[in-house]
């Protein structure tokens, strides 16, 4: 049912809570460490598998790309102009008349041969579905629906009928487990036949046109899994309800390989089946800030796979905000641009030069990050921990972190700070407590203080965390156009100890679950005239690579000798390209690189 919480609003310091109908079920998680009540949630409402990596890429997406030749004349521009992607999706016009499950003909004669060529060119096709089923008697999903009686009903009898995109349409019962199981095998032709490799349920609260709530009347009828109810019970959980049907049909015709889900509407315990994004949301300078608290709180809730629509869904961005919001949304789980395309295109060559050049270069940043972002959701799959991670719950005993909002740690060792207002060159930021790198020029801060930084339109800070060490891949054009020969590590110097690790596995498929995963855990120890890194290794997945390369930052001292499991090793064999850059074999337990005493 609708609850509501009043946070010391009426009474300081009493919180009070409470809900139109239901039973009073409520779990307390005590803590008193944020990660602690975060784990213990997400024990309780659940864990999603790992995402198919290409999913971590960059999408491109907006309402609409059609017919054909417009999807292929996107594709082929980020192919000519390099600019790295690994999605681009359909919106409600690839659809007959907004029929789901449908293909326009007109626009897409041959939509299999369109999604193979995609494919090819290494772009992964992602398709909406809505939950509302255009009333056509000659539409078999409608047929089949309204035979079988899957659609939602009032009240008093007759079907919920409310006007969507394809007009007049009914429901179908996603809290009923037999309407569950006939939308999955709804998607056999779209993922099994066709080839499309990701589903984006939208619309699905459920939204409804031209009725001043937008949604369904509370009195329509839900199945609830054989427990009856009202809507005033099941609409929180409907569009959670559509998406687990939904993930489960293209679980069933994708597998051996990985689902791919996102959805505008949720409830607890739906990042078991989906990603998410946060809705229709505006180019202003407002929404970006509001971009960055959203993903930071949908983090914390156990819902980590979730980004916002770069550059804003409605009206048009300047070509300044478009890049401050590429900016961020690198850093953001779920990386897509999406507009109405009312007001203008929003592809990254929409703009001017410069702003092409910064959309290339930080989407290039997240390709080479992907090991690293990777790695942080092996950790919020396994352990439930969130990808970003607001200044508070990174160092919780620091009562300046606690109403900090505009800046975030990424996975656990890269600090972000975007840049949330229009012409300015830099801003005030909160560094916290310890050492940290600045990316962009190596120079070390102390934390534990507000500091001023310089941001001109092709920057935003970013700072690492001394000790770190940071995986990176070359830069790709999509995921798996290359072979990785070798795995660059960026090491960042620290006078103590640091703990660091680089999970990889297949990429897709679930091999992983049977051991087959390659989890590195690494443990940096710097001294002032040495540094040792061990190393301890798990898992049975061989990588295509057998050596590291490590790029070595802010050591302070002359390497004058290396030790490899306690057996010297000729420095110049190591370090051809730089003094900086030592060259190793990927299993050693123990390097020491040692300075002249």
């Amino acid at each position: 049912f609708r609850t509501y919480f009043d946070f010391c609003q009426e009474r300081r310091n009493v919180t009070s809570f409470w809900a139109d109908g239901g039973e009073m079920n409520y779990y307390f998680f005590y803590g008193p460490s944020m990660d602690s009540v975060v784990s213990v949630y997400t024990d309780l409402t659940g864990k999603p598998e790992l995402p198919p990596l290409w999913a971590l890429g960059y999408h491109q997406c907006k309402w609409s790309y059609y017919p054909e030749s417009n999807v292929k004349e996107i594709a082929a521009k980020f192919r000519e102009l390099q600019i790295p992607c690994d999605a681009i999706y359909l919106d409600i016009d690839y659809m007959e008349g907004f029929r789901c499950f449908t293909w326009n003909k007109t626009y897409f004669p041959d939509p299999k041969k369109m999604v193979s060529d995609l494919t090819a060119q290494g772009f992964k096709t992602v398709v909406i579905i809505d939950p509302g089923i255009k009333v056509d008697p000659e539409y078999s999903v409608f047929q089949e629906a309204l035979e079988n009686d899957y659609f939602c009903h009032r009240a008093d009898g007759p079907y919920m009928r409310g006007k969507v995109w394809p007009g007049r349409c009914y429901f179908p019962d996603f809290t009923n487990p037999e309407v569950r199981e006939w939308w999955v095998d709804l998607f056999e032709e779209l993922i099994e036949d066709i080839g499309v490799k990701g589903v984006w349920n939208d619309m699905n609260e459920p939204a409804v046109m031209e009725v001043p709530t937008k949604t369904f009347p509370l009195d329509v009828r839900h199945d609830y899994d054989g427990n009856p109810c009202s809507h005033r019970k099941a609409h929180n959980i409907y569009g959670m309800q559509m998406s687990r049907a939904t993930y489960e049909g293209v679980k069933k015709f994708a597998y051996p390989k990985r689902p791919f889900i996102i959805t505008r509407a949720a409830y607890s315990g739906t990042q078991r089946f989906t990603s998410f994004w946060t809705g229709d949301n505006v180019a202003s300078w407002e929404h970006l800030w509001l971009a960055t608290v959203q993903v930071q709180r949908m983090c914390i809730s156990g819902m980590s796979f979730a980004g916002t629509d770069i550059g804003g869904f409605a009206e048009q961005p300047t070509g300044e905000l478009y890049a401050r919001w590429i900016q961020l949304g690198v850093f953001h789980p779920f990386c897509r641009t999406h507009s109405s395309g009312d007001h203008g295109e929003q592809e990254p060559w929409s703009f001017d030069e410069d702003v092409l050049n910064i959309t290339r270069k930080y989407i290039e940043l997240r390709y080479t990050l992907l090991p690293y972002l990777y790695t942080s959701f092996w950790r919020y799959t396994s352990k439930g921990e969130p990808i970003l991670k607001p200044l508070v719950y990174f160092d919780q005993a620091d009562v300046q972190t606690h109403y900090r909002t505009d800046e975030f740690v990424f996975g656990r060792q890269i600090l972000v700070c975007p840049i949330l207002e229009f012409n300015v060159q830099g801003r005030r930021m909160y560094v916290p407590r310890g050492k940290w790198y600045n990316y962009w020029t190596d120079e070390v801060i102390t934390g534990g203080r507000e500091m001023w930084v310089e941001a001109p339109l092709h920057i935003i800070p970013l700072f690492v965390k001394e000790g770190a060490m940071i995986p990176r891949y070359p830069v790709q054009q999509y995921v798996g156009e290359k072979k990785i020969e070798e795995l660059v590590i960026d090491v960042y110097y620290k006078l103590g100890e640091e703990k660091s690790a680089v999970y990889e596995d297949g990429q897709d498929g679930y091999d992983y679950t049977k051991g087959r995963y390659s989890l590195m855990n690494f443990k940096l120890v710097g001294k002032k005239d040495e540094v040792v890194i061990q190393q301890h290794h798990e898992g049975m997945f061989d990588t295509d690579y057998n050596e590291l390369v490590l790029r070595l930052h802010g050591v302070p001292f002359d390497i004058k000798k290396v030790l490899i499991d306690n057996e010297e090793v000729n420095l110049a064999d190591l370090t051809s390209d730089s003094e900086s850059t030592i060259k190793v074999n990927k299993i050693f337990y123990e390097l020491r690189l040692i300075g002249a005493k």
